[in-house]
């Protein structure tokens, strides 16, 4: 009996997800013709038709669906079984698709990229920033082997490791009377204008946790998509925020009229913490990401 070859269920994957035949091509660097010849040859060996040919592009039929899906299933498996051969050769050779939230990304990456060229020069290690929830579900879909996230977090089917601790400090206007107050608390916040990062990004979650503010909470008319702007809000005279110390340490608010004072007694808004998928072959070379977090934060190894 004949069976698909590996290449042909990638052209079926490419055509899944462009819904063209010259864009699959373009995408799998073939020729229209190979990649149509292919499609043809598979559909042969299985005996339905797959591709509705199309004026304006290519459509899946119920069956080309259903092909696709289980085809992805397979070449994740095929991506692991290589995966699991180049670590069983090394640690850390070949590719590695990390991922990091926006507000871990810009401060971790920098101090630990060096390293790993360094101690791993076979390693190509491909980078991601998105969302939490994005992160998660590209570890599930096998598209990421590892993420850098901010803890804690559920997530069925996904393990983790701390990293770090994150403090939380106080950023507000230069001359904002908090910026002077003994004593300061997170209390003290209770009566502010407190300015967050946009729904999604999990540091407004953290932030309102430590601020005891319901979620819906916080200026509504504003919020911001990254940690730079937020500080140039601040500096704007439109509220007052928290700021995790990574980001401070690295220096973002150089150059802003801001003041950013740590709490009388330390605030930990979050942890950061390494991801990845339960039972991935790369859970080992995950931890070893890891470990360089840890030694660039200054954080000591547990146990």
């Amino acid at each position: 009996m004949n069976l698909p070859t590996l290449r042909q269920l990638q052209f079926l994957d490419a055509i899944a997800r462009v819904g063209s035949f010259s864009r699959a091509a373009q995408e799998c660097h073939v020729t229209q013709p190979t990649l149509s010849s292919a499609i043809k040859e598979l559909e042969a060996i299985l005996g339905v038709q797959l591709v509705a040919r199309e004026a304006r592009g290519a459509t899946l039929t119920r069956a080309g669906e259903e092909t696709a899906r289980r085809a992805r299933q397979v070449l994740s498996e095929a991506q692991d079984l290589v995966a699991a051969a180049h670590e069983a050769g090394a640690p850390l050779s070949g590719e590695f698709r990390l991922g990091a939230i926006p507000t871990i990304a810009p401060y971790v990456l920098p101090k630990i990229l060096p390293r790993l060229h360094a101690e791993f020069p076979r390693l190509r290690l491909f980078l991601r920033e998105d969302t939490t929830d994005r992160l998660l579900e590209g570890l599930h879909a096998r598209r990421l082997d590892a993420a850098l996230i901010a803890l804690p977090w559920e997530a069925p089917g996904i393990e983790t490791e701390t990293l770090a601790e994150d403090e939380f400090l106080f950023i507000g206007p230069s001359g904002h009377p908090l910026a002077s107050r003994n004593g300061l608390s997170p209390d003290d916040l209770q009566d502010e204008e407190i300015l967050l990062l946009d729904d999604g990004h999990c540091l407004r979650e953290h932030a309102l946790a430590v601020c005891s503010l319901p979620q819906g909470q916080g200026r509504g008319d504003v919020s911001a998509t990254s940690l730079h702007t937020l500080v140039q809000m601040v500096a704007g005279g439109l509220g007052v925020s928290l700021l995790p110390r990574i980001a401070a340490d690295s220096g973002l608010t150089a150059g802003a009229d801001v003041a950013v004072r740590a709490f009388t007694e330390p605030v930990i808004g979050r942890a950061i913490g390494i991801a990845w998928r339960k039972g991935s072959p790369r859970q080992d070379e995950a931890r070893l990401i890891g470990e360089a977090v840890r030694s660039a934060l200054g954080q000591n190894t547990p146990g």
